[in-house]
Order: C-alpha cells, then structure tokens, then sequence
C-alpha cells in the first residue's frame, strides 16, 4: 500500500488562521497529573514538564477515545518525563508538550528522536494551557516524515532539544483518524526492536544531527572552521595542485579524514575547490565543483583501493573513483550544479566509510 497523502485545500496564508482542536481538562486530569509528578524525585523544572507532559497525554486520550470509541486505547506512561505514549492497535502515538510556541519553534527532546525505544508512529504537539484548563492539538508528523525532514535539513540544536519549525507539522489532527482507520502501521516505519536497536538509534541519530556544508556560501566568504585552507596544512602537494589551476575566484579548502583505528589511523585530505560558472547561461549561476584526495602523515601515496564517490540527494551513486597502487592522488571529474543543489562526496577504505553532505 503506498503512502497516503492528504490534501491540502488551504493555502499558507490561510494556515494560521485554522484554530487548532481543543480538549478540556477535568479535575481527576490534574489529579492525576499532579500525583504523577509528584512521583518523581527531580528538580522543579523536570516535575513541572512531567506535570505538563501528563495533561497533555490525558488530553490526547480523550480526544482519541471520543472519536475511536470502539478501539482499546492503551496508555504508557513508562518515559512521562520525556514524552507519553498511546498505543491503539498497531499504531503508536508519541505525545509531545509545550506550554507555547514562542516564534513557532518546536522544541523535540533530542532522546525521542536518538532513542529507538522512544520511536512512534506518530508524533503529536500539544500545547497544555493550565489556566485555562486546555489542551490544543497543534499538529503532528509521522516517523518517516520526521526522518526525511531531518535528511533535508540542517536542524539546529539546543540544550538538549532538536528545533523545528511549525509549518513542518500536519495541522489537521483528523488527518490522523484517516490513516489508522485505512492504513497499515508500517507504512510510517515501525519501531524497531531486538537486535536492530543499535542499528537504528545511530541511523536516526546520524540522518537528524549531520551537518550540510554549503559551498555557496564559500563564495561570500563564510567557512566553517572544520574546513582549513591549504596554508594550514603541512601539505605542500595541495599548494602546487591547485595553485596549477591559477583562477582568483577559486575557493579551496581541505579537511582532514581520519579512517579509523582499525585502520590504523590512516587520515588523508579531502580537498574542495569552487569556483562560480555562468559561462553557458550569464543568467544562470552555477558553481564548479572539483574534489580530490591526497594522502596524510607524511605519506606519499594514498591506501590501496580507497574510494572516493560522489553520491546523489537520494544517494545514488553518481561518480566513483578507487585508487591504485601507489597513487599520490584521485579526483572526480569536475561537475557542476545550481546553487540549492545537494550531494554528498564519501570516502571509504575496506569497512570504513565517512560521508560529507554538501549543498551548492
């Protein structure tokens, strides 16, 4: 079955102004809450978010119980201090609280998303006004939405918590009858458990908090420091190769790859050099993208048999290039892409492989 898609009849000027569904609070809902937190043993700002996170999963359970009235709805509070859970049939319901949503910013604890035992179906924002004795459903996304929005995006860490912005959630929780009444649950990527446990918590960590290099912005002069220039390094080949080419409006820099201990450390330098191209188009840019590998630690020549590959957006395999014995370099063919493009260039010896993401 493949996965379904909602329509959207509003457009985003007309977003902001759906009002958000709202659950009422009862008194045995705070009761319950305020036992809860009292329960446990931590400073007043965790028992204050656990307090929180408890109305916000007995809002959502009301909410689900009076549109599923013929389902068992079975509740966790297992990790209340994090987040709660809701399991109705197969589908898991990871419920997340806030108190408000300052610049449309949400904050995800970053174990929800690192932790495989955390792992859901779905993922709901909540919003918990206890003055006003409410729950407002804000929006939600599913497992493959939020792994697929952190493949696209860069997003930005804080004291623990991943941000993302609230347009990336589905605002129409009724959305989410639609796809437990006429959907398979592995459609949004089941937790896993067992032995792939490890497996996953690194493939979400790794898809969620990798960092994008963007060249464009080379050009205007911001690097990051992880990128060196080839003065920095004590390498006089890189000098000579790329001084050879002798185009002022290059952009070189190197960064330096450790292979690993069970390689025995073997670093090499993965070099990038940009340049801008408008030579088809004057009114389209582009940018001409040129990598290398050069071997390190006094070496002359590179390991046998590393590769160097350049890999698609979706990660297919676009060029790729494996060293011989004794070469004291290997390089791509120069390729070019409009600015916004993105690509990933991977250097792998053996069983060791690290993977740059780039965005032109």
């Amino acid at each position: 079955m493949s996965f379904l898609v909602m329509p959207n009849s509003t457009s985003k000027h007309d977003l902001r102004l759906l009002l958000p569904e709202t659950v009422w609070l009862e008194p045995e809902h705070f009761s319950f809450a305020q036992q809860t937190s009292s329960l446990e043993n931590n400073s007043a700002s965790s028992s204050w978010q656990t307090y929180l996170n408890t109305l916000a999963l007995l809002g959502f359970e009301v909410w689900l119980y009076k549109r599923l009235r013929e389902k068992v709805i079975t509740r966790d509070i297992s990790a209340i201090k994090t987040c709660g859970n809701l399991k109705v049939d197969e589908f898991k319901f990871c419920t997340i609280a806030t108190e408000s949503l300052l610049g449309e910013i949400v904050n995800i604890p970053k174990v929800i998303i690192d932790n495989p035992e955390y792992s859901a179906h779905f993922y709901v924002l909540l919003e918990v006004s206890e003055e006003e004795e409410q729950v407002l459903i804000r929006g939600f996304l599913t497992h493959k939405q939020l792994v697929e929005i952190g493949s696209n995006l860069e997003l930005p860490i804080n004291e623990g918590f991943y941000q993302l912005p609230l347009s990336l959630f589905d605002i129409e929780p009724n959305h989410l009858l639609v796809y437990q009444r006429y959907m398979e649950a592995s459609e949004f990527v089941a937790p896993v458990v067992g032995n792939q446990v490890t497996q996953e918590k690194e493939h979400l960590s790794n898809i969620v908090s990798k960092t994008t290099t963007k060249l464009s912005q080379w050009l205007q002069g911001f690097i990051d420091e992880s990128w060196q220039t080839l003065d920095s390094i004590n390498k006089p080949e890189l000098k000579l190769a790329f001084s050879t080419r002798n185009i002022s409006k290059d952009t070189k820099r190197a960064k330096i790859i450790d292979l690993g201990i069970k390689l025995a450390n073997q670093k090499v330098a993965l070099l990038i050099n940009i340049s801008p191209d408008n030579k088809a188009d004057p009114n389209q840019d582009k940018i001409s993208v040129l990598v290398q590998l050069y071997p390190m630690n006094g070496e002359n020549f590179l390991p046998h048999n590393i590769k160097l590959v350049l890999l698609s957006k979706a990660g297919k395999v676009l060029q790729e290039v494996t060293s011989r014995v004794q070469d004291n370099c290997i390089q791509l063919n120069v390729f070019k892409g409009e600015p916004g493009k993105k690509f990933s260039i991977q250097v792998s010896l053996e069983k060791s492989s690290i993977t740059e993401d780039f965005e032109l």
